[in-house]
């Protein structure tokens, strides 16, 4: 007979739980989801106010039923499922199986996998928060009406295979609209003066600001030569010095967001490998002398909140290590929106430092846990303490100005400093002791044209963060919203810029002027308050879905039916079909454009887009083509590659540059001996199939 059956979510995870609890307890996964809509149909009941018609995944049946075997030994069953929506899901479609009472006493939670956390949730179980699973069920029904009522008309209309959603789909229009927005962007001319100015010795830099104390904006080259002409033997007097003193303050701890952008910027790590590694260390890792542990708190949430255990942690690490000075009790403001379900992103463990548990960890999950773990030691250390000056200098009625500060109090900076403020940081202007009224000597004067630049295009960690500000999705579904439209090659990323592809092109076009009431920021942000309310036991779930359907439905008969007799012509190339002579035109495959014959079926001649770049190849000076990996990352390649030239690399080649082999060009050029391989094969079965015809 087993006392307690305890079910998770992950065999990692149990095995981490199962130390915890003695006597005869049993800890199972359920490997995630065990039921769910069907993927043959919308699986969505209009009929009858929009029941989910749910169905047992498919190849689940064994570990179905193993569960209720094990279920029926158990005195009491327990549902440890994640802490978070999802989870409480997971836990409601678990007590259906097992003909549980969702509203008996059978749910547990904890925020970390840890002795303690584990046991009080075992204490302290509670019913399955139906608000809970009401709003995933909202959420999981109006996606699937979205994704399945509109992808058809993309099949029809672009190519099968394609899909539309309600967050991905808007995710894809924020990249179409900034690449647009580059497209379209008029650079303009502007010019700076600044002066090397010396006093003592010591050079410093100061920058035209104005001219008596009105700001100045120079726009040409003339405006320019005036000012130059103006104060090329004036005198340079100090006008005025001001000191001070500024504080910087640590950021907080991690949410989902920002430990993803962080995560990006300093370890070059996909949204979804973030948040896979951060899986591992949650779940347990296996550590000498102590077994499977969780390292870090649930890696899904909003909240910069903190407990008071974790906290006292910290502040006796902080002062054990640094110093009494080093320790600041710090309290984060949660924003507005924020469900504050847990905690945020810390160790479980203060004592497990990086260093000290580096070889019981993979090289990923050392530096996530790093990036983690000194994030929330900083977020509880003293301030920075910087020496600041101010200088204004007069010449000839322009007035410049130098701005200077001093590390005086290293703090939470000793430890940990955000990636995207580290230039600020890293380099200081020193300025020298200036007294107001005396003049200082000019070295030069330097003059410099600039034009103003477009904004910059997404990269995952930019693009989670606008997700976020915007208030579309929520932590759990920033990963998997990138990875499918990546896997959809809606989108593609260069050298970690997100580009929109032709085919998420064509695609967001169709939607945003078929479908703009579905389709844009602010109903994909009120529609995520309303999943919020839902939560909150606020609204009930099916009128949510009711407001929604009737209009979204209108709109896709209306939209089916203007669409029946549109037909999407292809863009007509200036290269003409080797074969039958017609101008051939482009068509969107898996991996892109392509050029194939009008006269399809009778001419079935298509052909891959050879991009090229002007720089000749660095070692026989024919053209060099631009080519994409598997993964989509672009190499430079000979067009005589291999017959006469051998050239391949993963750089771009620079006019004049002499070619040097590099080391990881052996994994490029493995690659590519594989795709050709692969292609001879397709062909071989291509000309066999064509001789069977023929016969």
């Amino acid at each position: 007979m087993i006392d307690k059956l305890v079910i998770v979510e992950s065999p990692a995870k149990a095995n981490t739980i199962k130390k915890f609890l003695g006597g005869k307890s049993k800890v199972v996964a359920s490997m995630g989801h065990i039921r769910d809509l069907p993927k043959s149909k919308l699986g969505i009941d209009v009929d009858n106010d929009f029941e989910p018609q749910y169905i047992n995944i498919r190849g689940k049946a064994s570990l179905i039923n193993s569960l209720k075997k094990d279920a029926k030994e158990a005195k009491k069953v327990y549902l440890a499922t994640d802490p978070d929506r999802e989870g409480e899901a997971i836990a409601w479609h678990l007590a259906y199986i097992l003909g549980l009472d969702p509203k008996s006493i059978c749910r547990v939670t904890f925020n970390e996998i840890t002795k303690s956390a584990v046991k009080k949730g075992i204490e302290n179980p509670r019913a399955i928060d139906l608000n809970l699973t009401d709003a995933q069920q909202a959420r999981r029904t109006i996606d699937r009406i979205v994704g399945y009522k509109i992808s058809p008309v993309l099949w029809k209309k672009v190519k099968r295979g394609l899909s539309a959603g309600r967050v991905q789909s808007v995710a894809v229009k924020l990249v179409v609209d900034r690449e647009e927005e580059i497209e379209q962007f008029i650079p303009e001319e502007y010019w700076n003066i600044k002066a090397i100015l010396s006093e003592k010795k010591t050079e410093f830099e100061a920058k035209l600001v104005g001219e008596n104390g009105n700001k100045i904006e120079l726009h040409s080259k003339e405006d320019v030569d005036i000012i130059l002409d103006k104060i090329e033997n004036a005198k340079y007097i100090v006008k005025e010095v001001k000191k001070g003193e500024k504080k910087r303050n640590p950021a907080p701890p991690f949410t989902t967001s920002t430990m993803q952008q962080e995560a990006s910027r300093k370890l070059n790590f996909s949204i979804k490998k973030t948040m896979q590694v951060a899986q591992g260390l949650y779940e347990g890792v296996k550590l000498p002398g102590k077994g499977e542990t969780g390292l870090i708190t649930y890696m899904r949430t909003d909240s910069t909140r903190i407990s008071n255990e974790a906290r006292n942690a910290a502040k006796v690490h902080i002062e054990s290590v640094y110093g009494e000075e080093y320790y600041e009790n710090r309290f984060f403001k949660t924003k507005a929106d924020s469900q504050d379900a847990h905690e945020a992103i810390r160790p479980t463990y203060v004592e497990l430092t990086p260093e000290s548990i580096k070889s019981s960890l993979s090289s990923d999950q050392y530096k996530l846990y790093r990036l983690i773990y000194n994030r929330f030691i900083a977020s509880q250390m003293s301030s920075a303490i910087f020496d600041t000056v101010s200088v204004l200098i007069n010449a000839n009625g322009y007035d410049f100005k130098a701005n200077g500060q001093t590390l005086k109090f290293k703090g939470f900076m000793t430890l940990y400093v955000e990636d995207v403020d580290k230039e600020e940081n890293d380099d200081f202007e020193m300025i020298p002791e200036l007294v107001e009224g005396k003049e200082v000597k000019k070295i030069k004067i330097e003059s410099k044209q600039s034009f103003t630049e477009p904004p910059p295009r997404y990269t995952e960690a930019s693009l989670v963060r606008t997700l976020e500000e915007k208030g579309i999705g929520r932590p759990s579904t920033y990963a998997p919203t990138i990875t499918t439209i990546l896997t959809r090659r809606y989108i593609e990323k260069v050298q970690k810029q997100i580009y929109p592809t032709d085919l998420g092109r064509i695609v967001n076009k169709l939607l945003i002027e078929n479908f703009k009431d579905v389709i844009n920021v602010e109903f994909t942000a009120n529609i995520e308050k309303a999943f919020d309310e839902i939560a909150e036991g606020k609204v009930v779930w099916k009128k949510v879905i009711r407001d929604f359907y009737g209009p979204f439905e209108e709109n896709v008969e209306k939209v089916e039916k203007e669409l029946e007799h549109v037909k999407i012509e292809d863009e007509v190339s200036d290269v003409a079909c080797e074969k039958c002579g017609r101008m051939m035109v482009y068509k969107i495959g898996k991996y892109g454009k392509f050029l194939a014959c009008p006269g399809y079926p009778e001419c079935r001649n298509a052909k891959p887009i050879i991009e090229t770049i002007d720089v000749p190849c660095p070692k026989c000076g024919a053209t060099v083509q631009v080519r994409k990996t598997k993964k989509r990352r672009n190499y430079y390649i000979c067009e005589n590659n291999p017959v006469i030239c051998d050239y391949i690399s993963w750089n771009k080649p620079k006019p004049g540059e002499k070619y040097t082999e590099t080391d990881d060009i052996e994994e490029l050029k493995k690659e590519t001996k594989t795709r050709k391989k692969t292609a001879n094969k397709k062909s071989t079965k291509k000309t066999v199939t064509k001789k069977k015809n023929s016969k």
